[in-house]
């Protein structure tokens, strides 16, 4: 998970700490971390992007 003091990536909708957050895997490289062998754009390479989770 991403440290307090990471910058978010594209594909991140809010900081790791912020409520109703969680990890999910990345649509764009589908979780491998790269997208025709260069490092994924949307999650910088880690696979994974922070999504909001529930609803209401």
């Amino acid at each position: 998970m991403q440290q307090d003091n990471e910058s978010l990536n594209p594909g991140d909708e809010a900081p790791a700490d912020s409520p109703g957050v969680g990890e999910d895997i990345c649509r764009a490289c589908e979780g491998s971390g790269t997208v025709n062998g260069q490092p994924c754009a949307e999650c910088g390479g880690t696979g994974k992007v922070l999504q909001g989770i529930g609803g209401g």
